[in-house]
Parts: C-alpha cells; structure tokens; sequence
C-alpha cells in the first residue's frame, strides 16, 4: 500500500514556509504530517496532506514547485527495536532507503514514512513480512 506525498521546493528565505502553510490553510486542507530538510539556499518540505492532488494544484497556482511522489508508510508498535525489525525487512529484500520521517499519528504506534529505492518491491517485501501499513486521517 502507498499513499501520496506532496513535495515542495522553496527558496530558504523568510517567509516562504508561512506562504506554503497558508495556502494549504486557504483552501481547508489538512496536513498529516511534514518534513523540512534544508541548505543555505534551499528547502525541501514533504508533506502528508488528505488531499494531495489538490494540495499540489494550489501550491502550482501560487507559484510554487510542488509534485507528488508514491512513498511507503507504515506503523510500528512501541517496543524496542520496532524500526530495525521494520528497515531489516527492506535491507534483506536489497531495498535502499533514500529518506524517512517520522509520522505524527492518533494512535498507540508509532508510524513512518519511507521513500525506497524500488516501492513495488518495497511493499511487496513489507506485506510479505505481515507488516501494517499507515492508512489513517487519509478521506
């Protein structure tokens, strides 16, 4: 199972967050959850929004460069070692990680998001393993 995520390119200026944000806020779409990697000169936001499709239209007309991609998100329980257990699965099936966040969730587990190298066989591999994938707060 994937789940679409938006990715926005902004400039690392003041300002450029808060634009994102209040569009999204604008036009009544909620965000799941996020992730801002940045350098001197550039960021890049990743968001889990309910609608993606329309959250990345809004952004385009406001001049944004926003895309979506497929990723992989999947629960864990609170114990130790959930997330080794969970990425072994990936590394045992040749499966490369190219980044991950964390999730914010309404729920006694714990949930990431994993952008693999080859998300067919990614999900493949996880749901072989019996793994449970994050579907929640998604319309």
């Amino acid at each position: 199972m994937t789940i679409k995520q938006l990715s926005v390119f902004l400039e690392n200026r003041e300002g450029r967050l808060e634009e994102v944000l209040n569009t999204l806020k604008e036009e009544k779409i909620n965000i799941i959850s996020l992730s801002l990697a940045d350098t001197s000169d550039y960021g890049m936001l990743r968001i889990l929004v309910e609608e993606p499709e329309r959250g990345k239209d809004a952004l385009k007309a406001k001049g944004f460069s926003a895309t979506l991609s497929d990723i992989v998100a999947v629960t864990l329980p609170h114990k130790i070692g959930a997330l080794q257990e969970t990425l072994h699965i990936l590394y045992e099936a040749g499966i490369n990680i190219e980044y991950m966040y964390a999730l914010c969730t309404t729920t006694d587990e714990a949930a990431i998001a994993i952008k693999p190298s080859d998300l067919q066989k990614a999900v493949e591999a996880l749901e072989k393993a019996g793994a449970h994938f994050f579907d929640g707060l998604f319309k």
